[in-house]
């Protein structure tokens, strides 16, 4: 009986030995079973990776709501300007404002017809238009304008050639401003012989300008092309504006010129750099035109404005009144040009309508920005 107790207290001893062992190997044993599990799972850890990843790629372009993921330079290349600009990230906003610096042209344009008066509601494919020589890239907008707002320069010729019709240059410029003026334009009014005079600078109040405008006195030579390139330079080519605005200018004069150091070609390209249209009303009343009208016919047909010629000299105030109705009856053009490089050449632009029965007045061209 002792023997075989003892026996059992062994086999007791023993079982309780070997009994955590078999646990032990009972757990470690489906590690080694795992294995076929493990390719499984294998492929659900990089399944589960990209999630972790994936924000951090789809963060950047949250922001840039309008394009999806991995596709933003297809958008970009095709119709930058039409991507939201502020809420980009660093890197595409970089790379949005170098490429619409380059690549965006706007074009402001009327269309005429026979009888003189101003067609509306035309489409795209209405014209044709050739950028350097060549069709543009794409074409991003196209839209009729009436209510832009106006940045617009009244100057006036005070040389001592123009004394006598002065002070209808006068009247007929404070009827102009009276007329066009909305409560989002500004206008400014200066007075040029062979210096110029700033009478009174941007502003919406019509009684500042008409002040200006009557402080006004003539006498002296004529600096036209000096004053014309000043003006474009100081006024309209320092302009800042935080949304889309017109900007022109009102030449009344008798396009002499006989003081002038900078020449009309010099003077016309300062407009161009600026994106001011200039319109020109003669004060040569004459059943004939003189070398003084040709000028003024050419500083306008370059910048995309238009001559006016009255047959008296109280018909100066016709023009301001044809010049008022143009600028709230154009067309804008927005498109990328082909083969564009960004070295400050100047590109030519020949638009024109299918229709024959319609004439179309823009500028002559206008120059790429520098590196």
């Amino acid at each position: 009986m002792n023997i075989s107790s003892r026996a059992r207290w062994v086999l007791l001893a023993l079982a309780c030995v070997t009994g955590p062992q078999a646990a032990i190997s009972q757990t470690t044993t489906p590690p080694p079973a795992a294995p076929p599990v493990t390719p499984s799972t294998a492929p659900q850890q990089p399944a589960t990776t990209p999630p972790a990843t994936a924000p951090q790629s789809a963060s950047p372009a949250q922001p840039n709501s309008t394009s999806p993921t991995g596709s933003t330079a297809a958008p970009q290349s095709s119709t930058p300007v039409l991507q939201p600009r502020a809420d980009q990230d660093p890197q595409d906003g970089t790379t949005f404002t170098l490429h619409r610096g380059v690549n965006e042209v706007d074009l402001i344009f009327t269309v005429m017809g026979k009888d003189g008066h101003f067609v509306a509601n035309l489409q795209q494919q209405n014209f044709g238009l050739l950028d350097d020589g060549r069709p543009p890239q794409h074409v991003l907008r196209f839209t009729q304008q009436t209510n832009l707002p106006l940045r617009v320069g009244i100057m006036l010729d005070t040389s001592s050639s123009i004394r006598q019709r002065f002070e209808f240059e006068q009247q007929a410029a404070t009827d102009f401003l009276l007329q066009v003026l909305h409560p989002a334009d500004r206008a400014f009014v200066e007075g040029f012989d062979v210096q110029i005079n700033v009478a009174q600078d941007f502003t919406n109040r019509i009684d500042m300008l008409d002040t200006g405008i009557r402080r006004l006195r003539p006498g002296g030579g004529t600096a036209l092309f000096d004053s014309l390139y000043r003006t474009c330079k100081d006024q309209m080519l320092t302009l800042q504006q935080d949304s889309e605005v017109r900007k022109a200018i009102v030449l009344v004069s008798d396009g002499d010129d006989d003081y002038s150091r900078v020449l009309e070609t010099e003077a016309i390209k300062m407009c161009q750099r600026a994106e001011t249209i200039v319109y020109t009303i003669s004060t040569n009343v004459g059943p004939s035109r003189d070398k003084g009208d040709d000028v003024l016919q050419q500083i306008s047909d370059a910048t995309g404005g238009q001559t006016f010629y009255p047959q008296r000299i109280d018909d100066v105030a016709i023009g301001f009144r044809n010049i008022e109705e143009e600028l709230r009856s154009q067309y804008l053009l927005v498109y990328e040009p082909a083969d564009f490089k960004r070295d400050g050449s100047f590109r030519t632009i020949y638009l024109h309508s299918l229709d024959p029965r319609y004439g179309v007045r823009a500028k002559k061209g206008y120059f790429s920005p520098h590196e």
